[in-house]
């Protein structure tokens, strides 16, 4: 058992940390600048309590610490019921008064990390009170639907379908489908909600960031559009496309790596090198000749969540891997390089996740395996270039074509060392 007056200067850290982040969330929402439930000193108490508390219960009486937490949440309660005209005290200070007592009590029984870990996301949600406020006014009525939708079908889909390969070839497994369809579209939901909390107070750097996240399919199409309206920004739009197929690449990275981690480390040399172009040239934007980020709208995106959207990508993959598993079927091993490409000009996700996926199949192989995402990455560029070409102003269709072009050429080189 720890040293107590060590148990207690911890627990009061720790506590006057809590404190202060509630004190200062109070007093930046509060009208007149103070914090009406408890601060820095409140919460300090409530740590100390805790500790001495578990110290009585365990050396004297065993139902002092259970009495201690019952008299702060009968104060708190008749906070509450005596403030029923105003302000009171609600159920995030009842939870954090509470889990500070307790944090005492864990230093007091030697649980220095769990208590700091209490503590620690304890402050955190408290400070993030108004972010999360205002990061959930938003949202639409039709993205808590989409999300709702997606939730509950997944809910109910995942636990009942065969987690078993059927079809011809068995080349269609419909857990691993609909479980790919929640990895992908996860990962691009946080794209999206980083979109619409940031929205236009972003800048161009970030929007191109988090747009190649949520969709650098859908960032390329807005911007290159975008810049044949307002062509005296097209320097900006160019660089929001080109960050966002640059960070598309990093995307495809975690991705595999969650599914097959040996594919994702011999893929990080392939794609940094196609990354250099496009990093190139953003730091030579931002060096010499950076946009005003302020005129730069963010992209219209859907929600990654919406059924249609998954369904539509769940269909993609599946037809991918029916195809995929007849040219590997027929030992058609050199049709697996231009399915591949040919996949990249669709949709890049399908035959990344499915050549992940295919750790266990001989007929591929490892060195296949990372051709393929290298070329469904070629192909990726290639689509969005052409994108840009056809629908860009001329100073976009310049540079996108330029970095595009450059990292197509990389890529190709790339394929050479694979081997």
């Amino acid at each position: 058992m720890p040293n107590l007056a060590a148990s207690i200067m911890l627990s009061a850290c720790l506590g006057a940390l809590v404190g202060l982040i509630r004190q200062w969330s109070d007093q930046k929402a509060s009208p007149t600048g103070e914090a009406d439930f408890g601060g820095v000193r409140t919460y300090t108490f409530w740590a100390i309590l805790g500790c001495v508390g578990a110290f009585i219960t365990d050396s004297y009486a065993a139902a002092v610490l259970p009495i201690v937490i019952a008299l702060v949440g009968v104060h708190l309660t008749a906070l509450h019921l005596k403030n029923t005209g105003g302000s009171h005290p609600g159920s995030t200070t009842f939870a954090a008064s509470l889990l500070t007592c307790l944090l005492g009590a864990l230093v007091q029984w030697d649980h220095m990390q769990a208590a700091v870990l209490v503590a620690a996301a304890t402050a955190v949600m408290i400070g993030l009170k108004q972010p999360i406020h205002a990061w959930t006014r938003t949202f639409t009525v039709d993205d808590i639907r989409a999300t709702l939708q997606f939730v509950a079908i997944t809910g109910v889909m995942l636990p009942l379908v065969p987690n078993q390969d059927l079809g011809p070839f068995a080349a269609f497994n419909p857990y691993s489908t609909w479980l790919m369809v929640v990895l992908i579209s996860g990962l691009g939901f946080v794209g999206y909600i980083m979109m619409r909390l940031l929205g236009a107070k972003a800048g161009i750097s970030i929007t191109g960031l988090v747009g190649g996240l949520a969709s650098s399919t859908a960032t390329t199409l807005a911007f290159s559009r975008r810049s044949k309206d307002d062509p005296a920004l097209s320097a900006s739009y160019a660089l929001a496309v080109v960050i966002a197929c640059t960070v598309m690449l990093a995307r495809i990275l975690v991705v595999v790596g969650v599914i097959n981690r040996d594919l994702a480390v011999s893929l990080i040399v392939p794609f940094v090198l196609m990354a250099l172009p496009g990093l190139g040239f953003a730091l030579w934007v931002w060096l010499f000749n950076r946009p005003a980020d302020n005129d730069v709208a963010t992209p219209h995106l859907l929600n990654p969540l919406n059924l249609g959207i998954a369904i539509k990508f769940g269909v993609i993959y599946a037809v991918v891997a029916f195809l995929v598993k007849t040219a590997t079927h027929f030992e058609l091993r050199g049709g697996l390089l231009p399915l591949s490409f040919i996949s990249g000009l669709t949709d890049m996700d399908a035959i990344s996740l499915l050549m992940a996926n295919s750790r266990n199949d001989a007929s591929v192989g490892p060195v296949l395996a990372t051709q393929s995402v290298i070329l469904a990455a070629l192909g990726n560029s290639v689509m969005k270039a052409g994108f840009a070409l056809s629908l860009g102003s001329p100073a976009l269709r310049r540079q996108v074509a330029l970095v595009l072009g450059l990292t197509i050429l990389v890529g190709v080189g790339c394929l050479w060392l694979v081997r």
